[in-house]
């Protein structure tokens, strides 16, 4: 049977090639500035500076008084400068009156009258003598930094106390590295989101986790889109308009800088990807590869910069093909480097396939990572209990050989190789028991 044009077979990469080709076609997103509550997770591109003194403003640590001087106090009006022997009441946090020397607790003091019967504030309850000293309960100002100081250094991979400091600091935004959004455009009209599927349909397996596989990657999971499975169809989700600059709706995602699509990556008269990117004037980057599964993987990039990595329908397929390119895409997009390929020794002998290397999820047993049954293209059970992916060369692997391997991104990194001892070890010198003095006693072996 003859095939028709652009059928067949069509791998111009290999797999080590497509990897390394997604990486180096990216340039990393220039850094910018994003708000507080989106920057926790980024890495800081610049110092984050205190732009006032941290407090800006003498508090109290303490709910209480004010006091200026030695008591017993005068109560005066709360926020009053304080004349010596005065006091009014302040709370935890609270700003420091003109004139107050210290803070005394309410537990140390109580509310009496003098000889004229009029409320004074004195020592009482749990006071020790000479309370309170000059300064004490105060938070002075610029106590934590003052204005001007690096509260976090560049590079730092913010944590939530990080944000905290940063509001403290009075800062409403940070600069941090760029960082990938990614959209993801799903087909297939056969694919329902929930419930058990009918015959001739199937559970969208996609949706559920691909924005959670792309965010381990160091993307940022942005719009799910789902679309019909004509060219009509693919052509508006990848036209995508863009925005004027600077006048992006509150509330509306900016524009992708990667978009994924599932489906639509073969060459049957149903699947659009290639003339759609065509028609928009991109260009193909990677186009199949010699893998499986996810052969028909396909990278490409579109005037605007945006690029469009299109992941077979097969769950499994589609996942190989993401860890293979989207992987160092999104990597080098976001400022990272690509990861290294490490090496597991192979439980099996595993024969021959040339042409393609093998993508298989493997349970390591024993030390020995061992193919994972239930791993077709379309099964998900492999992976899901798998603790890595072994690159399987073309020419096979022989048991116990060693073997490239990748771990998963929501895994344990693969186990450190053992060192190899060149020299061999002496084997322990055998002791020779003595001979027991004197007539052996046999009775006790009888029976």
């Amino acid at each position: 049977m003859t095939e028709a044009p652009g059928q067949g077979h069509h791998a111009a990469h290999t797999w080590h090639e497509a990897r390394q080709r997604a990486f180096e076609v990216a340039a990393p997103i220039p850094a910018g500035q994003v708000p507080l509550k989106a920057a926790l997770g980024r890495t800081l591109a610049s110092d984050a500076v205190a732009v006032q003194d941290m407090p800006h403003y003498a508090s109290s640590a303490m709910d209480g008084w004010a006091v200026n001087g030695s008591g017993p106090w005068i109560l005066s009006e709360p926020g009053q400068r304080l004349a010596p022997h005065q006091a009014s009441a302040i709370v935890t946090g609270g700003l420091v009156p003109p004139g107050a020397k210290a803070v005394l607790r309410s537990e140390s003091g109580v509310i009496t009258t003098d000889d004229d019967g009029l409320p004074v504030l004195a020592l009482g309850g749990t006071a020790k003598p000479g309370e309170p000293r000059n300064g004490q309960h105060i938070r002075k100002a610029a106590e934590e930094a003052a204005s001007g100081d690096v509260l976090v250094k560049a590079g730092t991979v913010l944590n939530p106390a990080h944000i905290a400091l940063a509001a403290l600091a009075g800062l409403d935004e940070l600069e941090v590295l760029g960082k990938p959004l990614v959209k993801f455009v799903m087909t297939g009209g056969e694919v329902v989101a929930e419930g058990v599927p009918a015959p001739g349909q199937v559970r969208d397996t996609f949706g559920p986790q691909l924005g959670a596989v792309v965010e381990l990657l160091g993307g940022i999971a942005g719009e799910h889109l789902k679309v019909g499975d004509t060219y009509a169809d693919w052509f508006a989700a990848l036209q995508d308009a863009e925005p004027v600059p600077g006048e992006t709706p509150t509330g509306i995602e900016p524009p992708a800088d990667v978009v994924i699509t599932t489906g639509g990556t073969g060459r049957s008269g149903t699947d659009h990807f290639r003339r759609a990117v065509a028609e928009l004037g991109g260009r193909l980057l990677i186009d199949g590869i010699a893998m499986r599964p996810g052969h028909p993987a396909v990278l490409a990039e579109l005037p605007d910069g945006r690029f469009v990595l299109g992941l077979p329908g097969n769950p499994l397929a589609a996942m190989m093909a993401l860890f293979t390119v989207g992987a160092p895409l999104l990597a080098a997009l976001g400022h990272r480097a690509l990861d290294d390929v490490g090496e597991v020794p192979c439980g099996s002998m595993i024969d021959a396939d040339p042409g393609r290397t093998r993508l298989m999820p493997f349970k390591l047993v024993y030390g020995l990572a061992s193919p994972a049954q239930h791993a077709g293209p379309g099964m998900m059970r492999g992976l899901a209990g798998a603790d890595g992916v072994m690159v399987v060369p073309p020419h096979g692997v022989q048991m116990g050989e060693m073997v490239p391997a990748f771990p998963l991104p929501w895994g344990k990194p693969l186990p450190a190789p053992k060192p190899v001892d060149d020299k061999p070890k002496k084997a322990p010198a055998r002791q020779q028991k003595k001979a027991p003095a004197g007539p052996v006693d046999w009775s006790g072996l009888d029976g």
